[in-house]
């Protein structure tokens, strides 16, 4: 069975809306600012070829959400107003990135560098 964390039930962003939300098989409620979600956009354009992840701070037009697909069973692709469409955000990256307030304060009580 997969993880529950990992497995939304739905998602939620209205038109005009700066945040999406995000129900949870296990039972969680997440946020998701389009700041953030665009800020740690995972496609290779945004970020490189690294592998490491950076925050790259959009500009207020950037942060309009086009539309969302379902990429297989583990992502979802998000459209944005201004064409950007290559990050794939898998269910686990999604989650890291919750903004809610349960996980903004377990977020806060773990020490640096985790």
């Amino acid at each position: 069975m997969k993880d529950p964390r990992f497995k939304p039930k739905a998602i939620r962003s209205p038109r005009g809306a700066r945040t999406t939300a995000i129900d949870w098989a296990d039972g969680h409620k997440g946020v998701y600012p389009h700041e953030v979600l665009r800020g740690y956009c995972p496609c290779a354009g945004c970020q490189g070829h690294s592998g490491d992840i950076k925050f790259i701070a959009p500009s207020d037009a950037q942060q309009e959400l086009e539309d969302i697909e379902m990429v297989g069973g583990y992502a979802v692709s998000l459209k944005w107003f201004d064409g950007h469409a290559s990050g794939i955000y898998s269910f686990k990256y999604l989650r890291s990135l919750c903004r809610c307030s349960e996980c903004a304060a377990a977020a806060g009580a773990q020490p640096s560098g985790s």
